[in-house]
């Protein structure tokens, strides 16, 4: 026999039960959006801990091998020893950040993870790419230009004057720039551009890129600021450049690295103070342009989404 009071108490254990599952599914909700959160910060922690390690290692192998300096440092190819490392680890997640790196699999103008629009121009990041390789001449010739003023005269190597062939120096710098690049701006700026803006992005990837340079800090406090500034810079433009490049990622900032190293070694003074300056000023001066050309909206937005 019903009492009068059976159908509030159905209703209440109903409400009491769609509670208890509401609140179930917005922790595994809220468990779910953290986990992203935290793998990211775990896969750019192995990555800067193993292009570390792997640099100082590779570094401490090159004499034994005779390989000239000026031809190509083993350095170089820490940042990709760490790339293998996060995919061996995070393979899904790995290939998804690599995705427009090389000819093929283009990028599809989207962050990693297949959140948010189609980054601003991505459809016409064809253009990007002249535009990047033609950055790296106008920073040498600023640099050339302010160092010549600065010291009275131009600092210039004949390439023939080389050890060894300049062929093979620029064959060996694009390899080499490629295996930095494939870790600096084809894995970490992908993986820090889900969470920050491109120039918060480009901007942190550049002062890790500096500080993987410990060499450079070595020279003093006047030659390392300027280093500091110049990496970050051109972080700042291969970063926004990538805003705008869909595919071939790897080549576009091989390329800039190579131009930009072959440049500083025809046209600077190895380690003067006054020529990192000088090269500083440049990079400085032409990242303004490509940082007044990525929109605000553009800027702001991933920002805002990455302090979730």
């Amino acid at each position: 026999m019903r009492t009068e009071h059976e159908p509030v108490k159905a209703a209440t254990t109903a409400a009491r039960t769609a509670a208890t599952t509401a609140a179930r599914t917005a922790a595994t909700a809220a468990t779910a959006a953290a986990e992203p959160r935290q793998r990211w910060r775990a896969q750019a922690g192995v990555y800067l801990l193993v292009a570390f390690l792997a640099a100082g290692l590779f570094g401490a192998l090159q004499p034994g091998t005779g390989l000239p300096a000026e031809v190509l440092q083993l350095t170089q190819f820490g940042p990709a020893v760490a790339v293998l490392t996060v995919a061996l680890l995070w393979p899904a997640r790995t290939g998804e950040l690599l995705r427009g790196a090389l000819p093929g699999r283009p990028a599809g103008g989207r962050r990693p993870g297949g959140r948010g629009r189609p980054a601003p121009g991505a459809r016409f990041g064809g253009a990007a790419f002249p535009l990047v390789l033609l950055t790296a001449p106008v920073i040498i010739a600023l640099s050339a230009g302010g160092y010549a003023l600065a010291h009275g005269g131009a600092a210039f190597t004949d390439p023939r004057s080389l050890k060894e062939p300049f062929a093979l120096i620029v064959a060996a710098q694009l390899l080499g720039a490629c295996g930095e690049e494939i870790g600096w701006r084809c894995l970490l700026q992908p993986l820090l551009r889900t969470r920050f803006g491109p120039l918060p992005a480009s901007a942190l990837v550049g002062l890790a890129w500096a500080g993987w340079h410990v060499q450079a800090f070595a020279q003093g406090p006047v030659y390392a600021g300027g280093f500091l500034v110049a990496t970050v810079s051109m972080s700042v433009v291969l970063g926004l450049a990538q805003e705008r490049v869909r595919s071939n990622r790897l080549l576009t900032a091989g390329g800039f690295h190579t131009l930009v190293n072959l440049g500083m070694l025809l046209f600077t003074a190895e380690g003067s103070a006054l020529a990192m300056v000088t090269l500083a000023g440049a990079c400085l001066l032409t990242a303004v342009p490509w940082a007044l050309r990525t929109p605000a909206a553009t800027m702001t937005a991933s920002a805002a989404h990455g302090a979730h």
